[in-house]
């Protein structure tokens, strides 16, 4: 669901502070050699977002084939396996306010948990992460939904949720529901959509909130193919209106189209940043992935 924030995240999962009691994003203009010592930002230049050094751990619990004997010798002994999953590592980079940042990468790359840590709803484990403006997601379709609520009913929760009084988003839903086509399916509960429908939807509500930021993983990738036309028009007219934007996709043709710069990942760690169309013959490259071929597939 789209919120409101303009917020720091940092390692500490309890630190987030409001950015408005924090010290603003610095502006002013450093010489080239202070400005590369210190990662200050040049005049001109207002930072979004600013992702600083983060990396992501996830513990969890295994055991190859669990029995009931090992689970009582274990808890006799009080040990529990224990894995560490490094999904993401060090990763640093910034993304100007009206630019479009596409990230890359092969499956287990990082990509969607660093997505969830740039929305907040996974902090770092190490690093920090400043986010500022209006944030509306689309991270999974859907997500947030209140599937025993009818289209209608959860489109209000999440214009509520996103900070608008109740007669600003009933006039938004009446927008939503002409984009969305969805026609008497909006007053019925969204157990009874179908993949479909949920996308539309979902997309609909993201975009329509008018986001400063806007963080979208995979959602052009989900319904027929006048949903996807329909949907990249849209995103195309936020990006047209300066929005700014963070994109994951393996549809490189998609991230080439809309993105101004990209960041490759890959295994977690952060191999290239840059203009979209250099870090992307990178990525092709490596992956000897022929470069026409890659422009148009989704599922790479």
């Amino acid at each position: 669901m789209p919120s409101e924030s303009e917020v720091t995240t940092t390692g500490d999962p309890s630190a987030v502070l409001n950015a408005g009691n924090s010290s603003p994003l610095d502006t002013t203009e450093p010489t080239a050699a202070e400005a590369q010592v210190s990662g200050e930002v040049p005049a001109g230049r207002e930072i979004a977002i600013r992702v600083s050094d983060v990396s992501i751990t996830y513990r969890t619990t295994f055991e190859r084939q669990p029995t009931l004997k090992s689970a009582i010798m274990r808890a006799g002994r009080g040990n529990r396996a224990i894995r560490e999953i490094e999904a993401v590592k060090g990763v640093t980079f910034e993304v100007e306010r009206g630019h479009v940042m596409g990230i890359i990468g092969n499956n287990g790359a990082g990509k969607s948990t660093l997505m969830r840590a740039i929305a907040g709803i996974l902090p770092p484990t190490t690093g920090e992460i400043e986010v500022r403006g209006r944030v509306s997601t689309l991270l999974a379709l859907g997500v947030g939904f209140n599937k025993m609520l009818s289209g209608y009913e959860n489109v209000l929760l999440g214009g509520l949720a996103a900070g608008y009084t109740r007669s600003e988003i009933e006039a938004k839903a009446a927008e939503i529901a002409e984009w969305c086509e969805l026609g008497d399916f909006l007053e019925l509960p969204m157990r009874t959509y179908s993949s479909g429908m949920f996308s539309r939807l979902a997309f609909a509500v993201a975009v329509h909130m008018e986001p400063d930021v806007l963080l979208v993983d995979e959602a052009l990738s989900a319904g027929d193919a006048r949903f996807k036309a329909k949907a990249a028009a849209k995103m195309q007219e936020l990006v047209d209106q300066a929005h700014t934007m963070v994109l994951v996709s393996h549809a490189l043709g998609t991230v080439e189209s809309l993105c101004d710069e990209a960041v490759w990942l890959e295994q977690g760690q952060l191999i290239s940043t840059g203009p979209v169309a250099d870090v992307i013959a990178e990525y092709t490259e490596s992956n000897s992935i022929n470069s026409k071929a890659a422009t148009t597939r989704e599922d790479m």
